[in-house]
Parts: structure tokens; C-alpha cells; sequence
């Protein structure tokens, strides 16, 4: 049966936009199965940012259950500008004036100047060694660690020299510095103190050790011993602590005085009294940081899990059951009462109390009333004992590590929403598939018809002529 290339001329029906409805229905299961899967996306998101919060919760309550938490220090300086000074937290209090003599620096040195300025200065090793000098540069002492030798090609110039040490790793840096006499190699350590110094030697042909070169001679890659001058000796800083000298190989001094770590800005000509004191202030931070993350998850839930009577739509997580275990989970914790503290067994019992809604508010009055028991404030919120004594902050973090476990809610959740966007994709690709047999079978169908009305046209227009004819032979 031959068939037609334009459907529904042999008809006279619209086949085409026929079909296209047909086959629109079979897709309509589509559009559900799209608002499914945008809803389940929007569920991973949303769990996601809980997860988040979650998070930030952990690391609130990781403070308050830490001992630097509690024992947190201020440090002052009377001129940071020329000490400044800092201490970690558990540091006894204390007071002391330093005074600083000398700042630490590195070893510099510079060639003699050398013509033409881009010459080549012949081949040779050189080598560098990091080590004291006792009087520089009278005596050598090498540190522990390999000498580091370089080759220099008869072409290369002292750009390349310089290069060639930058790529070394040799402990110093090289630049070139270019003036009305010639260029210089300037050499520097990367690191100050005495024994950060370093020495450069050279050995050509014929030198078998370059230690023992004499490179005196004023050609060739001697150049760059000969006439070489210390431009600053490696030093240590120096200053006194309480009138007691002490030395850094930088010019920071980390655990002179115990816990506590200056530094040496410039040289000073009166002492600098440095002050280390308790600071409560960031036990009170680390309270209202703990009450804040707690509140942003509280919030989060209230609106994705409320329910609009006028609207008579509920939030994104509304009815889901597993959210609302993960709330109480969190608000059990909180709520708890624990007896690691003799004085303060409840959140309430130092102003934290819960609101309507859920939000936790802080009564600044009474919490500053009890952080003047701060040990007793302290072992409610981080109390390490069982059962009962354990502290608040303690529980919470414990629950919010379980959620955020490898193997805890989150990823729990997160698997089985992924699983639910994976089935709906397959529903989709199913519904797709069944659409387009569809649609191959109803063109198949129509365009038979379709052929089959056209050869029935022509055969009732043919009958029509004939009769036609025949009634006007008869008249």
C-alpha cells in the first residue's frame, strides 16, 4: 500500500495535530513526575544547608567543650608598634617589659663589580654552603646538610649564574644589580639568625676541592669569590626579658616566657611592658555563638516545616518525618539537665532560656551573674563525666557528630533522595519511550487510513465522471 508524504491530504483530517494530542496525553504523566523531581531536588538542597548549620552548631559547641575555650587570654602591648605580643589561651596571667637590642638578619653579600655587563665568565662549580661564621669571615662552621653544587657553563653570563642559583634550592637567593662600574652577583639567606649563614666557593679546572681553591686570581668564575664582601653579617635578635638577655634566630621569641610569643618590630629605646590577662569576653562570645547557630537550624525548620491554614499548602519539609526526629534530636540535647555542675544544671539556669517559636534568648544580666562561677559554669556546658553529668555542650556536639558521620543522617537521607531522583528519571525515560511507540503506531495507523481514504476519493470521483458521461450520451 503506497503511502502519503503529507498526512491527511487523502483524508482531509488534521492527522498531525491528532496525533500530537494523542501523544500529549501520553506524555501528561510527565508534568507530575517533573514537579516530583524538582521537589525532591529541592529537598537535597534544603537538607544540604541544615546540614550546614548542623555544622557550624558542632564546631559552637566544640569551643564551649574545649579547654582554650574557657581559659582564653588577652594579650596587650604598651607600643605593639615596637613589640607586638600574643598568648594562648590557658596562660597564666602575667606581666613583663622587654626591651630589644638588635633585630635578626640575614648574610648578604656582593661581588666585586664585574665587565662587560653580560659577559660570559667561564666555567667552573660553584658551591654554597649554609653554617656560622664565628667572625665573619675569618671562620666557618658548615651546619648539617648536603653542599650544594652548581655547574656554570664557559657561556654563561651572571644572569645565568643567578638563575641557576634560584633553581638550587641552595638557601640563598641571587640577584644581579647593574651600576656605572659593572654588574654585581648580590647574594642574601633566605632565613636569618648566626646560623643561617652561608659561604660561596669556587672551583675551576685544575682545583680539585673548593675548599682549598684559592680563587685569588681575577678571570674566570673567581670573579665571583675575589673581592666578594659581606654587605650584613647573619645575627641573631636580641633583647632582655625582665633585664635577662635572650636571642632569637628570627625576630620572634615563642615560649621565652611560657605560652606567651613576641615579636621584635624595631628596635626599642625604652622598655615595652607586655600584659597577659584572662579574658571572659570570648567565653560570651563563644555562648552567643552557640545560641545563634542553634537558632538559624531552629528557623530554618519553623519555616520548612509550618503550615499555611490559608493557603492550605504546607512548608517544603511539612509532615516529613525524619526532619522532625533530627529537631527534637537537637532540642532534647539542649533541654537537657545535667549534674555536672552543682550550681547550674539547666541552659535556663544562666539565662538561655526557649522562647515560643523555639528560638533560644540569652538574658545577658543573669549569664554575666554566672560567669562569675566560671568553673561551675564551665562544668555544665563541658562536664566529661557519665550518664547524667555529662555537660550540655558535650551532648549537643555528640548529637550533631552523629548527624554529620559518614555513615549519620546526612548521608542517610541524602542516599535515599538521590535513589528517589534516579527511580523518577527512569519513570520519565519509561513515559517517553511509551509516548514515542505510541506515536510511531498512530502514524502508522493514520497514514494507512489516510491512503486508504485517498483511493476511495478517487475511485467515488472517477464513478461520479462516468456517470456524468452517461447522462449526457442518454439525453
Amino acid at each position: 500500500m503506497a503511502t502519503l508524504s503529507s498526512p491527511g491530504i487523502g483524508s482531509g483530517l488534521d492527522i498531525k495535530n491528532i496525533v500530537s494530542q494523542l501523544v500529549a496525553l501520553e506524555k501528561r504523566p510527565l508534568d507530575s513526575l517533573k514537579l516530583q523531581a524538582a521537589t525532591v531536588q529541592t529537598k537535597i538542597s534544603a537538607f544540604g544547608q541544615i546540614k550546614s548549620l548542623v555544622s557550624t552548631l558542632s564546631d559552637a559547641a566544640g569551643k564551649l567543650t574545649s579547654v582554650t575555650g574557657w581559659n582564653a587570654v588577652s594579650t596587650t602591648s604598651s607600643d605593639s608598634k615596637v613589640v607586638s605580643a600574643s598568648a594562648v589561651g590557658g596562660t597564666l596571667p602575667t606581666s613583663f617589659s622587654v626591651e630589644v637590642q638588635g633585630l635578626a638578619k640575614a648574610q648578604a653579600t656582593a661581588s666585586a663589580a664585574l665587565f662587560p655587563v653580560g659577559g660570559a665568565l667561564g666555567a667552573g662549580t660553584l658551591r654554597l654552603e649554609l653554617g656560622k661564621w664565628s667572625v665573619a669571615p675569618a671562620s666557618f662552621t658548615p651546619t648539617s646538610g648536603v653542599p650544594v653544587d652548581i655547574q656554570i657553563l664557559a657561556t654563561d653570563t651572571l644572569s645565568d649564574v643567578a638563575s641557576k642559583i634560584n633553581g638550587a634550592n641552595a638557601g640563598v637567593t641571587a640577584s644581579v644589580l647593574t651600576d656605572a662600574s659593572g654588574e654585581r652577583l648580590l647574594l642574601r639567606g633566605k632565613n636569618t639568625g648566626e646560623e643561617a649563614g652561608f659561604r660561596l666557593s669556587v672551583f675551576e679546572a685544575g682545583d680539585t676541592d673548593p675548599s682549598s681553591a684559592q680563587n685569588t686570581d681575577v678571570t674566570g668564575l673567581s670573579r665571583l669569590v675575589n673581592g666578594s664582601s659581606v654587605t650584613q653579617s647573619a645575627q641573631n635578635a636580641t633583647a632582655t626579658v625582665n633585664g635577662i638577655a635572650v636571642t632569637s634566630a628570627t625576630n620572634t621569641f615563642a615560649n621565652t616566657v611560657s605560652g606567651v610569643t613576641f615579636k621584635a618590630e624595631q628596635i626599642t629605646t625604652s622598655p615595652v611592658d607586655v600584659t597577659v590577662s584572662k579574658d571572659n569576653s570570648v567565653v560570651k562570645k563563644n555562648i552567643d555563638d552557640f545560641v545563634a547557630a542553634y537558632n538559624a537550624i531552629n528557623q530554618l525548620f519553623q519555616e520548612a516545616t509550618k503550615y499555611d491554614n490559608e493557603a492550605k499548602t504546607g512548608g517544603l519539609l511539612q509532615g516529613d518525618s525524619t526532619a522532625i526526629t533530627l529537631q527534637n534530636s537537637l532540642r532534647n540535647a539542649l533541654q537537657s539537665v545535667t549534674t555536672g555542675s552543682s550550681m547550674y544544671q539547666r541552659l535556663a539556669d544562666v539565662g538561655i532560656t526557649q522562647q515560643r517559636g523555639g528560638d533560644l534568648a540569652v538574658d545577658s544580666s543573669k549569664l554575666s551573674t554566672a560567669m562569675a562561677n566560671m568553673d561551675e559554669l564551665r562544668n555544665m556546658f563541658r562536664s566529661t563525666g557519665a550518664g547524667a553529668a555529662e555537660g550540655i555542650a558535650v551532648r549537643v556536639k555528640k548529637v550533631a557528630s552523629d548527624l554529620l558521620s559518614s555513615d549519620g543522617f546526612f548521608k542517610t537521607k541524602d542516599d535515599v533522595l538521590k535513589r528517589s531522583l534516579e527511580r523518577n528519571a527512569k519513570e520519565q525515560t519509561r513515559v517517553n519511550e511509551k509516548a514515542s511507540r505510541v506515536e510511531a503506531q498512530l502514524n502508522a495507523k493514520y497514514s494507512a487510513l489516510d491512503a486508504k481514504m485517498s483511493s476511495l476519493n478517487a475511485l467515488n470521483a472517477y464513478i461520479g465522471q462516468q456517470v456524468t458521461t452517461w447522462n449526457k450520451s442518454s439525453g
